[in-house]
């Protein structure tokens, strides 16, 4: 399965009601007891909706739409090979020569960069306006995973409170010590949805919003280093080797290799 969060979240509850069974808690506890799951649910939301602005919780469905089916960005593979082309066309024909191009670029970042340094920016002002683009969408991106975060934090300690709320009221049924102890494991539902909400869904649903926004933001510098190096008239091998410097070892390997084949059915 191509996405971890749904083999995360399966082996989660997997983890949980297995964990119960081998302990011999009763599991029914998990589905039986709606006034736990209104604690920490409706509790976590309503603390959040305290934490931040309409205007940042407006984004929630996105989120989740990023969490659960992660953006779908350019190959860094691909990017190397366009500003290696781009590259090759500047040195041949000019920079104007790359404005027939332009309509081409799907990435309104690129574009956008690319139109500047096609109208004749100076550079200093394309890569300004570019980093601070950058720093913009990386502002957005944080406060997007701050929202899960928080929530994080609350899910815990509210499952506290609905634990307190639950023996409160098991202290009414005194009198029946089978009920007694039925209230009382019931109570500490709310403690255990708490501490598994907040460490097995919003925590690292945070933590992967941080991920997928380092992926992009990482994309972007490449970008930006690939259009100031065209701009300079840099040649088309430093561009390359400029721009390797974003891969990993293994994606080096593997470009090197993709690199090589045309040449070896040139030799063929």
């Amino acid at each position: 399965m191509k996405n971890s969060i749904f083999i995360g979240l399966g082996l989660g509850l997997v983890a949980l009601v297995l964990g119960m069974y081998l302990k011999g808690a009763p599991i029914i506890n998990l589905v039986n007891n709606p006034a736990a799951y209104i604690i920490i649910l409706v509790g976590t939301v309503a603390s959040v909706c305290v934490a931040f602005p309409m205007s940042d919780l407006a984004k929630v469905p996105k989120l989740f739409k990023l969490i659960f089916s992660e953006p779908k960005l350019i190959p860094r593979e691909r990017v190397i090979a366009m500003f290696t082309d781009w590259a090759t066309t500047t040195r041949r024909e000019g920079l104007l020569a790359l404005e027939a191009r332009v309509d081409e670029i799907e990435d309104q970042f690129l574009k956008n960069g690319m139109r500047m340094i096609i109208d004749g920016n100076e550079q200093d002002f394309v890569r300004d306006v570019l980093l601070e683009d950058i720093s913009a969408t990386e502002e957005r991106h944080r406060a997007g995973a701050q929202i899960f975060s928080q929530a994080g934090m609350y899910a815990p300690t509210l499952g506290v409170l609905g634990a307190v709320i639950g023996l409160i009221a098991a202290l009414g049924n005194l009198a029946d010590m089978n009920a007694l102890a039925h209230a009382i494991a019931a109570a500490f539902i709310a403690t255990l949805l708490g501490i598994f909400t907040g460490y097995v869904l919003w925590h690292p649903m945070s933590n992967r919003l941080k991920r997928l926004s380092k992926r992009e933001i990482d994309l972007k510098l490449m970008m930006v280093e690939g259009l100031l190096s065209i701009q300079s008239g840099v040649s088309t091998i430093a561009i390359q080797q400029k721009l390797l410097v974003f891969l990993t070892p293994k994606e080096r390997l593997a470009f090197a290799e993709k690199e090589d084949e045309p040449n070896e059915q040139k030799t063929a």
